[in-house]
């Protein structure tokens, strides 16, 4: 079963993503997996309920309630009954300053609550560039995951932060050499994320140890998401 996970990001009006939770189609193989902003989630899901597509939120915060304006928690996640929820986005790590340590306590707050998470990790250019990169997204997910022993809940995108939003992704053969590298860290479930399209998709899912996509720009048209559902079937 490989897993597509569509990242709508700060995006859309609420309207649109009505739209577009409407258009996506469902998967008789694999699973879907819609990340929209937290404020559309509930309604997104009421959508998407009967086609069998997991929602989640893209964030939250690792307390599980208190004087923190602006987060939502694990608990408050789990109680409106959504799926899934991502950890350790590299625009997480470097807009908003998240670190190993936070990420890990927010890992521990999402299996505590039995929630089901994608764990982002991936290098810099420039972390590639000088030879890093295995090293930094090593480091990456030990530090992440330092402290749990059941990793039943959780899969691993490796997102190469110099292929986010920029139209190159990383060679179908280097991320599957990545992914390689993270299994043989963690036996778990590893997405690719990074400039993925319907153009790319069947070379990335075609590799050996990519066990699914994390997609961002193409999961906000519902025609080239459903391509990409579409080419995951076949796979």
């Amino acid at each position: 079963m490989k897993i597509i996970a569509g990242n709508w990001k700060m995006n859309l009006s609420l309207e649109e993503a009505i739209f577009l939770s409407e258009n996506i189609t469902s998967s008789k193989k694999n699973e879907i997996i819609l990340f929209p902003p937290s404020l559309y989630a509930l309604k997104v899901k009421e959508i998407v309920s009967e086609k069998n597509i997991k929602v989640g939120v893209q964030n939250i915060f690792y307390e599980d309630f208190g004087a923190y304006t602006g987060e939502i928690s694990c608990m408050m996640v789990k109680s409106s009954k959504l799926d899934y929820v991502l950890i350790g986005h590299s625009e997480r790590r470097k807009y908003f300053f998240e670190d190993d340590i936070i990420i890990n306590k927010k890992l521990k707050s999402a299996i505590k609550h039995g929630l089901k998470v994608i764990l982002c990790v991936g290098e810099t250019l420039e972390e590639r560039k000088i030879g890093n990169h295995f090293e930094v997204v090593k480091n990456q997910v030990l530090s992440s995951i330092e402290g749990i022993d059941n990793f039943n809940s959780i899969a691993i995108a490796y997102e190469p932060v110099w292929a986010i939003g920029t139209g190159i992704n990383a060679k179908p053969e280097d991320a599957n050499e990545m992914h390689k590298f993270i299994k043989d860290i963690v036996n778990v479930k590893i997405l690719y994320g990074g400039s993925v399209n319907e153009k790319n998709a069947y070379e990335l899912l075609s590799q050996e140890y990519i066990d699914g996509l994390l997609i961002g720009g193409a999961s906000l048209n519902y025609i080239s998401f459903n391509k990409i559902i579409e080419i995951s079937e076949n796979i």
